[in-house]
């Protein structure tokens, strides 16, 4: 199975571009979007080419491939508008056998005991983390301490950490 895995695209248009840009080069079959899609957040800065119609217009292209699950900023509104599910605090799913427990990683203590026997795939942070079994793509929209626009690509057990500037590979992880 392949998989691209982001979060905080925090509705900047300009590398959520990129982002689908990389879902048609790569086809995946899967897009596990880990939160906090169209909202800027109130900390933030307004990120490049902010709009959040055409973040929701680039994703809803692909809505039958999205497992979705809810970041801080994403409310109601931003669920109402996107064409698929994004308002569960987390999800637990499987690819090629191996668990996974998704969710955007703000509540992570709450259900630290459901994901001890899986990888963790959350975001929040802005930085990205291959270490462990807690894995983190970075930030689409808004990166903090990286300075690099990252997600994560999965295939078969590897996963690279990927430079949407140039698709470069920053960073893999076998599992």
């Amino acid at each position: 199975m392949k998989a691209i895995i982001a979060s905080d695209i925090h509705g900047s248009y300009k590398y959520t571009k990129k982002l689908d840009k990389l879902i048609e080069q790569e086809n995946p079959e899967k897009i596990i979007l880990l939160g906090d899609l169209l909202y800027h957040g109130a900390r933030n800065a307004l990120p490049n080419e902010y709009s959040t119609i055409d973040v929701t217009n680039t994703l809803n292209k692909y809505s039958n491939k999205i497992i979705a699950v809810r970041g801080n900023c994403d409310s109601e509104v931003d669920d109402m508008v996107t064409d698929f599910d994004i308002m569960a605090d987390y999800k637990q799913i499987d690819l090629d056998g191996i668990k996974f427990f998704i969710s955007h990683g703000h509540i992570n203590d709450k259900y630290e005991d459901l994901f001890n026997d899986s990888y963790l795939l959350s975001g929040h942070t802005h930085i990205y983390n291959l270490e462990g079994k807690r894995l983190n793509p970075g930030s689409v929209g808004i990166p903090k301490v990286n300075k690099e626009h990252t997600c994560l690509l999965y295939e078969k057990g590897m996963f690279k950490l990927i430079n949407l500037e140039d698709f470069s590979v920053i960073d893999e992880k076998k599992i």
